[in-house]
């Protein structure tokens, strides 16, 4: 016998807690579902720890640079990983802990605790029960990819999740994948001590962006003494001793690199493999991502994919806000779609990538009359004052409706400053909205009026 409910979600990343909260302060009966940690990925390998741990790498080396600044430290700089670690799962535990508290101490929310798997369009089981809905909602994330590599069965790896579990220091850390995930982890275990080597199989780093990007990019990691092998078009690892092998097979350098452990980092699949997604006929895709429209459903009704298991996005940002435009469709009566959203995250290196809309090559592919300015963080006062002079700031503008198409903005606090293009982006107003505005000095979103009294056309 089935216990029926109002509704039921499965999984509790960012869009499902929230979400089950808000059907149930409006009255419904509902069931949410976590097979094993509260919080998805993004408090507990994800997010949270990762830019804890940052923050312990970035006070080691500004610690290390502190002679820099006439700032004189007796001794040497050295880090206790332990201590960075129970750091990282005090903030984790917080978070995970305060999560599930909330949920179970909601009215009109039940919690399970276990696998659940479709039995029917309205139906799953979770354990020994059966549970019902009218209406499903699938927040179940992702995990990290393990690819086909060769040998990679006779060695020992870690991913981003199992890395969580480091309380030591890697004497050299191979990072294969040279993206978000790999380039925020090799650096951040270059500055705790370690060597590191990052092996990426394409011609640049996070190929996705533009190639001054990448390249600036590479030149930042690089002169923290991190070594990069691109090109490896044909890796391969080995265990030697208590050591590993890594055969990349470049075009220059050495041919192999042996270090202590490997990180593989070279993307993320969708935890959709063992929901019984069949029993229900939920349609995915070839990479198992669940299908859905602009408003988050999926081909049967009544069943929703929130969150990274729906290819429509893979950060917290995006899964939360699949929360919002489904609440806003079932309960506000306001038809928010996916579609209405603008392409925004950051890279969390030191210094961090901000990234909104289009880049420049997309904006060349489009084939419409666009403008572009580019500073370099040498002429920001702010960056220079700080010391921390790496990277550029580049924006792209329609030529004709004056509409901000995208930005890049690598450089110090730039993480923050791609929110005041976004909201003018969202705003759909005019560029010169805020070339007018007055910004205050010294920051570094002052400089953003001053590149869009510098635009040229885009050639």
């Amino acid at each position: 016998m089935a216990t029926t409910y109002d509704a039921i979600i499965i999984g509790t990343g960012q869009a499902g807690p929230s979400l089950a909260v808000r059907l149930a302060s409006s009255g419904m009966r509902v069931a949410i579902v976590e097979r094993k940690q509260f919080g998805g990925t993004c408090v507990n390998t994800g997010c949270i720890p990762t830019k804890t741990l940052v923050a312990s790498a970035r006070a080691a080396h500004v610690a290390r640079h502190a002679g820099e600044y006439g700032v004189m430290i007796d001794g040497s700089i050295t880090v206790d990983m332990k201590k960075v670690k129970e750091r990282k799962d005090a903030v984790v535990h917080q978070s995970n802990e305060g999560l599930e508290k909330w949920l179970k101490g909601t009215e009109h929310l039940t919690v399970y605790q276990g696998h659940a798997r479709f039995t029917g369009p309205r139906q799953i089981r979770v354990s020994d029960e059966l549970l019902e809905a009218n209406q499903i909602f699938i927040n179940v994330g992702g995990r990290a990819s393990t690819p086909p590599l060769r040998g990679l069965d006779q060695v020992s790896y870690l991913n981003n999740s199992t890395m969580m579990d480091v309380d030591f220091l890697p004497e050299h850390l191979i990072v294969i994948g040279g993206s978000y995930v790999g380039l925020e982890f090799a650096q951040m275990y270059r500055r705790f001590g370690s060597q590191v080597t990052i092996v990426e199989m394409g011609p640049r780093l996070i190929q996705r962006e533009d190639g001054d990007v990448s390249e600036a990019v590479r030149t930042i990691v690089e002169a923290e003494d991190i070594k990069t092998r691109l090109s490896a078009e044909c890796i391969a690892l080995e265990k030697r001793g208590d050591k590993v092998a890594v055969g990349v097979d470049c075009t220059s350098g050495d041919k192999i690199v042996v270090g202590s452990h490997v990180l593989l980092a070279v993307g993320r699949v969708p935890n959709t493999a063992d929901l019984g997604l069949e029993n229900a006929r939920i349609a995915v895709d070839q990479r198992g991502y669940i299908q859905v429209d602009d408003q988050l459903r999926t081909n049967v009704p009544g069943i929703y994919a929130l969150g990274d298991c729906n290819g429509r996005g893979a950060f917290t940002h995006t899964s939360y806000n699949d929360y919002e435009i489904v609440a806003a469709n079932l309960l506000d009566g306001d038809q928010r779609r996916v579609s209405d959203r603008i392409t925004a995250y950051n890279l969390y290196i030191d210094p961090p990538l901000g990234r909104a809309g289009m880049t420049e090559t997309e904006a060349r592919k489009s084939g419409r009359k666009a403008l572009i300015a580019k500073r370099p963080m040498t002429r920001v006062g702010r960056a220079v004052e700080k010391g921390e002079t790496e990277g550029f700031m580049k924006i792209l503008v329609d030529a004709e409706t004056k509409q901000i198409l995208g930005a890049s903005l690598l450089g110090i606090e730039c993480d923050e400053v791609i929110h005041s293009i976004l909201d003018v982006m969202y705003a759909k107003a005019p560029y010169t909205v805020i070339q007018r505005a007055m910004h205050i000095h010294p920051t570094v979103t002052e400089l953003i009026p001053t590149m869009l009294g510098e635009l040229k056309p885009l050639e």
